[in-house]
């Protein structure tokens, strides 16, 4: 998500992070500053530059010197544990640090997850040591997270991705699937068997953030409907208070969704609800206001933002600690909060 070098937004901040975000000292964070709220394109020679040097600099390195010469980590199979240092994490996280997807390493782990995740449903599942993940395995977080980075990465047009699109769309109309397995997604409109075969607002998100990451141009009809039901059901609640369906027994939505944090998993917060509905257009919707004004008053008094759930020593190499000001959850808030105030997206 690619947004304007207005600046209207700086005006309800404490402070004018930006510079702080550019520090060359943080690489992956200024190559995606540079692209989201300077408005650079990623053939930059300056974005170019930091990624470079991204490349070579902790988290990224040390996330890439971790894996094994086939393209898995910590052991072979379908990667989907341990959480959160095995394979399909680990692939995860690096798009979400804008790794170069041209790194011949960064090719063989999406080919390595291709191999291991498809089912005979079509979407990509998750299973602890199976060679072919049943399709009661295949959920909406997962299937939505692996999309973004294989779309992200260039395979948009491979068969095993396409099958996932495909799934993907239907899980969410409901349109030509005859049958639903209870232990994963179970049903049409984002119902989820995790979630008592209710619809699941975490799983919308990840679900919307990969069909999102398909350009425009080469959104089917189907993905269209499907992102059409995934963006109204999102704002059918108000997402400050994300009070979306829960599992049976909670009376309270979960708190992580009040934790803005770096990198994500399967769970959602506030933040990532606004991220995905401002690159589908919807930064501007009056249903965000009162998320938008929850976000501005979780910033410190220079306009930073803490890192609330940090996955403190669960990933294969520290990201960022937990509590702590964090650059990457800082430059999460300023992208919606400058999409929110008009910005653009080029894609």
């Amino acid at each position: 998500m690619n947004v304007a070098r207005r600046d209207g937004w700086l005006q309800r901040l404490n402070g004018d992070p930006r510079p702080w975000l550019l520090e060359e000292s943080d690489p992956a964070v200024r190559a995606a500053t540079l692209v989201r709220l300077m408005g650079r394109t990623r053939s930059d020679p300056e974005v170019r530059a930091a990624r470079d040097r991204a490349m070579q600099t902790d988290p990224i390195k040390g996330i890439l010197d971790a894996q094994h010469p086939e393209g898995y980590w910590v052991k072979p199979g379908p990667g989907y544990g341990p959480k959160y240092r095995g394979t399909v994490w680990s692939f995860m996280f690096l798009e979400q640090l804008g790794v170069d997807p041209a790194d011949e390493r960064v090719r063989a782990a999406a080919e390595y997850v291709l191999a291991w995740t498809p089912t005979a449903a079509g979407g990509l599942g998750c299973s602890g040591g199976a060679r072919v993940p049943p399709p009661s395995s295949v959920l909406h977080c997962l299937n939505g997270n692996l999309l973004r980075a294989l779309i992200s990465f260039g395979f948009l047009d491979d068969p095993r991705v396409t099958a996932a699109v495909e799934w993907q769309a239907r899980a969410i109309t409901g349109e030509g699937v005859e049958r639903w397995h209870r232990s994963g997604t179970s049903g049409p409109g984002l119902r989820c068997g995790v979630n008592d075969d209710r619809p699941c607002a975490w799983g919308a998100v990840k679900a919307l953030r990969g069909l999102a990451a398909i350009p425009p141009r080469r959104r089917t009809a189907l993905v269209r409907r499907a992102i059409g039901i995934g963006v109204e059901f999102l704002l059918s609640r108000d997402p400050s208070i994300a009070d979306y369906p829960m599992p049976i027994g909670d009376a309270e939505p979960s708190r992580l969704w009040f934790r803005p944090g770096f990198p994500s998993g399967y769970s959602a917060d506030v933040v990532q609800v606004l991220e995905v509905l401002a690159e589908l257009g919807h930064a501007r919707h009056p249903k965000l206001l009162p998320a938008v004004e929850w976000l501005l008053g979780l910033q410190d008094e220079s306009g930073r933002w803490r890192n609330q759930y940090a996955y403190s020593r669960k990933t294969a190499v520290p990201i960022e600690d937990q509590g702590r000001t964090s650059k990457w959850v800082t430059l999460r808030a300023c992208t919606v909060l400058a999409a929110a105030d008009g910005g653009f997206r080029d894609r």
